[in-house]
């Protein structure tokens, strides 16, 4: 445990004093292009904060190719920083060049950290609508009602044919003749024809013999 934090301090000692000779870097050509007082010290903090709005893009958001654009032109202003304080620029004679490069730097910087910070990465509507699918997955989907059963209804009886009673004898007198005649008994469609009536009524005559 204590070799891990002393391997940790360690890395973020190397990176304080990195970020404190890039920041001096950038001050001094601040100062030597003519942005003297409080604009000096400002310099450095707007490429700082610029590559660290970049760096970060890039861990979280899904527009690696504009992260990556802001995240050279930040760090290229750093490192030329440290280049010209190295001996390579007469700090005493800034060319103009130079001084046009500085003096524009601020909308640079702060066109970059807005499209940085207020873009909305994609990653962010995929995740919403990822969410939105999981939920409406995990929803019980709803089972359609069974179709109705047709109901079986008992018939309704037929209400009884009246039957007069001298169409009776008379069916009766057609039935042992039949039966007399043939040997057997006579059926319904015979005696319907004998008598000459509906089938309703020459079953109910049938009935009553």
């Amino acid at each position: 445990m204590r070799a891990h934090l002393a391997r940790v301090d360690a890395v973020l000692v190397q990176a304080l004093i990195a970020a404190a000779l890039s920041f001096a870097h950038i001050h001094d050509v601040a100062m030597a292009a003519g942005q003297d007082g409080w604009k000096a010290w400002a310099y450095p903090i707007s490429v700082d904060l610029l590559l660290v709005a970049a760096w970060r893009r890039l861990r979280t958001g899904t527009a690696k190719a504009a992260a990556w654009c802001w995240f050279v032109i930040a760090l290229t202003a750093s490192l030329g920083a440290n280049v010209a304080t190295a001996g390579l620029l007469d700090m005493t004679d800034v060319p103009a060049w130079l001084r046009i490069l500085v003096a524009g730097w601020p909308a640079v910087a702060f066109l970059g950290g807005t499209l940085l910070a207020h873009s909305a990465p994609k990653e962010t509507t995929d995740e919403i609508g990822t969410e939105v699918m999981e939920d409406q997955e995990d929803e019980p989907e709803a089972t359609p009602d069974p179709p109705a059963q047709p109901t079986t209804e008992s018939p309704t009886p037929t209400p009884p044919v009246p039957v007069p009673v001298a169409l009776v004898d008379h069916a009766r007198k057609v039935a042992a003749e039949h039966h007399t005649r043939t040997g057997t008994r006579i059926d319904t469609p015979t005696l319907r024809a004998r008598l000459g009536v509906p089938a309703p009524m020459a079953e109910a005559v049938a009935a009553q013999l």
